[in-house]
């Protein structure tokens, strides 16, 4: 690595890159690590970028992928369908190879970006670890699966575009990041939402094995079932042919997205446009996998927050029982009194807040303590979270996604919608999370919280909130009956 004053060349063996450097932290922004994803190769695996021969550019944010609500904070120019990109963050000061986090973000599977001001890597590289981003294929770019695409696959797959785009990010990290400063026999990956569901699914890939050490999951949308490949290319064929598909402008595809994404989610059934069963990446549906032993056993944090649904939920029409009782009656007909008796609503200003906790709780509760579980089954460390701060004002959160600006110390930066402000509890909060995670991410132990210890989660979880206590139940009424429910 050489430096100057304003810029910085390193010599990797993808090719060189030149960066900045600022305040010790040095920065690569939009590194190539896969070929564009266009023309012909537009819903293909990924190929790996051509290697360069002069020193590239790196130092400005690279296009988001293609989406159609591209979130606030994102300091990329613009969408692009050529976007297999990654950012690095590192400490200057040269040191043995460091520990390396590559995260993954969130989005619901149909937008995110690893530019965003949220979740910029500076706090991470300033704690010594090596810092990485991964901009993947999203929404109909991403998980679109057809007949056609089956059809020219030698594995008979389709769709899951997004989660091969990850798996090459990885293998260029592993083959690359020691230029930078990184280990890469020491990378935990982490994300949140649907980042952390695709890190949930990578562990049951045989395509991604060795790809990672450890896992961060953040509210994981996880454990919900599948769609298999029949049911994601027969909502793929209704847009028309592969042919005509390919041909159109990426414009035109983006607005044929809707078609795929329901206006309402179903609770307990299969969504076509995020990862599918395709027999090839996805060998198998994630409850059964991770019931039958069959996914990488790494050391993980997972954790979730008080609030998952009331956001994500707010625009559904359940202003009252008949909304309520429309959702019960469309998620869980096999067994309604039940549901009903775990999430009641008995007037009409109480029917949205039910309908909220039926939505965390399938979507995110259910998911964090199933996969702590099964990582517990294989005997490796646990560490399981609640968050449930709520800053000064608020009345309700913390909500979905609410933890990342403590994550990522931008407490000014709120995942949605406007914060107060931060108090002294807050900012303390947020630099324990920092150095929790890059605790785990150095030693594999995220050490103690407001001098609490961090308890293996087959003993209890960490409540983050106006203080740190260690707690011993969250909804297990609720989790249970949706984990037998599913079982049916």
């Amino acid at each position: 690595m050489t430096d100057g004053a304003a810029d910085l060349v390193v010599f990797a063996p993808a090719g060189a890159v030149r960066g900045t450097r600022k305040d010790g932290v040095s920065r690569f922004l939009g590194i190539p690590y896969g070929a564009p994803p266009v023309g012909d190769r537009r819903w293909r695996p990924p190929e790996p970028a051509a290697k360069w021969q002069d020193v590239r550019d790196a130092t400005q944010f690279a296009p988001d992928a293609m989406q159609r609500n591209r979130p606030a904070g994102s300091r990329a120019p613009s969408v692009s369908e050529d976007c297999l990109t990654l950012n690095i963050w590192a400490p200057a000061a040269k040191a043995p190879p460091r520990a390396v986090m590559v995260w993954f973000y969130g989005g619901s599977f149909i937008h995110g970006s690893a530019a965003d001001v949220r979740s910029d890597g500076t706090v991470f590289a300033r704690e010594d670890v090596v810092f990485v981003s991964v901009t993947s294929r999203t929404g109909i770019f991403g998980w679109l699966a057809h007949p056609d695409l089956a059809a020219e696959s030698p594995e008979g797959a389709a769709g899951n575009y997004g989660l091969l785009d990850a798996i090459l990010a990885l293998r260029w990290i592993k083959a690359n990041i020691a230029a930078f400063g990184g280990d890469p026999d020491r990378v935990t990956v982490f994300g949140v939402s649907s980042g952390g569901a695709s890190i949930a699914l990578l562990m049951t890939s045989p395509l991604a094995v060795g790809a990672f050490d450890q896992v961060i999951l953040q509210s994981a949308g996880s454990f919900r079932p599948l769609a298999t490949l029949a049911q994601a290319t027969d909502a793929g064929a209704a847009l028309g042919s592969l042919a005509d598909l390919r041909a159109l402008p990426a414009d035109q595809v983006l607005a044929l997205e809707p078609r795929l994404v329901p206006a309402v989610r179903g609770l307990t059934t299969p969504r076509v446009l995020r990862p599918v069963i395709d027999g090839w990446v996805v060998p198998q549906d994630e409850r059964a996998a991770y019931r039958a032993g069959a996914f990488a056993a790494v050391p993980a944090i997972v954790g979730s927050n008080a609030d998952e649904g009331s956001r994500l939920t707010a625009s559904w029409p359940v202003d009252d029982l008949a909304g309520w009782n429309a959702t019960l009656d469309a998620n869980f007909p096999a067994d309604r009194d039940r549901a009903a008796a775990l999430y009641p609503a008995a007037r009409d200003d109480e029917a949205r807040g039910a309908v909220a906790q039926m939505f965390g709780d399938s979507q995110f509760q259910l998911g964090t303590r199933e996969l702590a579980r099964a990582l517990l089954a294989r005997g490796v460390p646990v560490f399981r979270y609640l968050f449930t701060r709520r800053r000064a004002g608020t009345s309700d959160g913390p909500h979905h996604g609410g933890e990342v600006p403590y994550v990522f110390g931008h407490l000014d930066e709120p995942p949605a919608g406007n914060a107060p402000a931060a108090g002294e509890r807050d900012v303390a909060l947020a630099r324990s999370f920092v150095v929790a995670w890059t605790n785990f991410a150095k030693t594999g132990q995220p050490g103690s919280i407001d001098g609490v210890d961090w308890p293996s989660a087959e003993t209890g979880f960490l409540e983050l909130g106006d203080q740190t206590c260690v707690g011993h139940a969250w909804r297990d009424a609720q989790l249970d009956f949706l984990n037998d429910y599913a079982d049916r």
